[in-house]
């Protein structure tokens, strides 16, 4: 497990059209909620700031926070519902540490391997503002991905829209292709729809990353 010099932000938030309105941090895959799942990955962060509206009674958000995970704070975009961007920057005023993780709340093959993996990739980068998980098809996983915050704070300040790429695209990160082996189920593989759910729960190696 990293260190816990960085921070850890979670964008929980959307309106899951595609997912017929559904709370998707909530679905459940390999016996664990979709936000389960990331928050176990993000263990090793001194700080996890949660973007997104309040869930009171979800069982992982009301275990955050407990000795001896990270220190939480649950926020939520001003307004609600802005957009991701907007809520970056919201889940910026809670980081404290000089490096953050930026993650999406349905990434249910994510695991804590991935996040050192990251955290070491930019540790090797001393002049890059951040390093970027990328696909099988070498697209960037924006909610995948591991940033120096004094970079990242100054090009949210400047930048007015709505999207991520248009946010962290101009500061040039690294694109890390990650080499699966065997079965193993790929940690950018997000829930965004009903067919990436069933894909999920029927992944056949889907246990064997807890």
């Amino acid at each position: 497990m990293a260190s816990r010099a960085f921070d850890a932000i979670i964008l929980a938030g959307g309106r899951a059209t595609r997912m017929g309105g559904a709370d998707k941090p909530g679905l459940v895959v390999g016996g664990q909620t979709l936000l389960g799942w990331v928050l176990s990955a993000a263990a090793g962060a001194g700080r996890v700031v949660l973007v997104g509206p309040p869930r009171p009674g979800h069982p992982e958000q009301d275990q955050l926070g407990r000795p001896p995970g990270p220190l939480v704070s649950c926020v939520q975009e001003e307004p609600a519902g802005a957009g991701p961007a907007p809520a970056l920057r919201r889940g910026l005023d809670q980081v404290t540490a000089p490096v953050a993780v930026l993650l999406a709340a349905d990434l249910p093959f994510l695991r804590a391997a991935h996040l050192d993996w990251l955290l070491a990739a930019l540790a090797g980068q001393p002049g890059r503002a951040g390093v970027v998980l990328a696909d099988d098809g070498g697209q960037p996983q924006w909610l995948t991905s591991c940033w120096r915050m004094a970079v990242l704070r100054g090009a949210a300040r400047g930048y007015p829209g709505r999207s991520l790429h248009g946010l962290l695209g101009p500061l040039h990160p690294v694109l890390l292709r990650y080499h699966r082996t065997g079965t193993e189920p790929p940690p950018w593989l997000d829930c965004d729809t009903p067919d990436d759910l069933r894909q999920a729960r029927a992944w056949p190696d889907q246990e064997a990353g807890q």
